[in-house]
């Protein structure tokens, strides 16, 4: 990893009780900073760039700007690495364990749109949903119950997940809302 680079674990369940769900990290990336050339293998990457830029070397050059969620599947392997554009990045990474072994690589980028500032996104899984908001200054916006980072100027921080109901966010802010199988998986140990 760069000396650039700042990372803090804001959930990281190791037995199981979030079901798919390793770790999801806040990173923060200064400019040009980067992860380094690293491996992956049954797992999924979930990035969501909450500010700054992040380009991802694997298979191609796609570059993720604030609000775009990409989706890396390592599936059987890949080496690949992410570095931060001339301003920097803050990033959530959130790593899930594969939902079915064997599968090929892949990334997938889902771009922000300015005309839909809340949605689901598609993780091609059947195990975990993410929804995704960029909430506005003055605006508050009600959020599905589920695993909740929610990302302010000044703080990012992890709520438990909700049984049932919506919670409300005010802005300005991105909320993540992380909804999981909890069946205890194969892997888990007791």
């Amino acid at each position: 990893m760069d000396e650039g680079l700042t990372s803090r674990h804001l959930v990281e369940p190791t037995d199981g009780s979030a079901g798919p769900l390793l770790r999801i990290a806040e990173d923060r990336l200064m400019p040009g900073a980067g992860y380094g050339a690293h491996h992956h293998a049954d797992v999924d990457v979930v990035a969501v760039v909450l500010s700054g830029s992040l380009a991802h070397g694997w298979g191609g050059r796609a570059t993720l700007r604030a609000g775009d969620v990409g989706i890396l599947r390592a599936g059987t392997g890949l080496v690949h690495d992410e570095v931060a554009g001339a301003d920097g990045a803050h990033v959530l990474q959130t790593y899930l364990r594969t939902a079915a072994a064997g599968q090929e690589p892949g990334h997938r980028l889902v771009r922000w749109s300015a005309v839909a500032d809340r949605g689901w996104v598609d993780l091609g899984r059947p195990d975990a949903r993410l929804w995704v908001a960029r909430v506005q200054a003055e605006d508050t916006v009600a959020v599905p119950a589920g695993l909740r980072v929610v990302a302010t100027r000044d703080e990012v921080w992890a709520a438990p997940a909700a049984t049932t109901g919506e919670g409300r966010v005010s802005g300005p802010a991105m909320v993540c809302v992380w909804q999981l199988d909890r069946a205890r998986p194969l892997w888990a140990v007791d």
